[in-house]
């Protein structure tokens, strides 16, 4: 029902912005991504629809802090920029980007990260290194700047951290 709740909205945000859906290009726990066009000016753009409400008000103020602080890489990094949301459908309007980029921040905090044990914190780090390989301590470097913004981004994973 998450699913088809959010394709919908996604339609409708399109249809009610004279945006055309090109394509599906992702999609995870939180929401799906598409290509959409309109206007020659816009070119390509993604809107993400959202599952629910919290992962998407996480994930547009996180983009809003990004916008305030006008950062558009992270360490050459790029990271989307938003261009619209709309609170009603969760929908958000973003840049299209390509790696490197950092991107997805649905399972981010802003200005405080959960309290966890170390134990915890040990096998997050683990599982880290894990997905990433040798990419995992400029990864973490990435982290570290993103929480100097106020970012906790507790889910990384080479698909919204990408390297290549």
């Amino acid at each position: 029902m998450e699913e088809e709740e959010a394709i919908t909205n996604a339609e409708d945000y399109a249809s009610q912005n004279a945006l055309q859906v090109i394509e599906r290009i992702g999609s995870g726990i939180h929401g799906i991504v598409f290509f959409v066009t309109g206007k020659p000016e816009l070119g390509m753009a993604a809107i993400k629809a959202h599952f629910s409400d919290e992962p998407y008000r996480r994930e547009r103020d996180i983009y809003r802090r990004l916008q305030q602080l006008k950062v558009t890489e992270v360490r050459s990094f790029e990271v989307p920029l938003l261009l619209d949301v709309d609170d009603k459908l969760r929908v958000l309007k973003l840049t299209i980007v390509a790696p490197p980029f950092v991107l997805d921040f649905a399972g981010a905090y802003l200005d405080s990260a959960p309290q966890m044990s170390e134990e915890i914190w040990a096998e997050w780090e683990q599982r880290n290194e894990e997905r990433f390989g040798a990419d995992w301590p400029f990864a973490r470097i990435l982290l570290k700047d993103l929480n100097a913004m106020g970012i906790y981004m507790l889910d990384p994973s080479p698909s919204n951290i990408c390297f290549r």
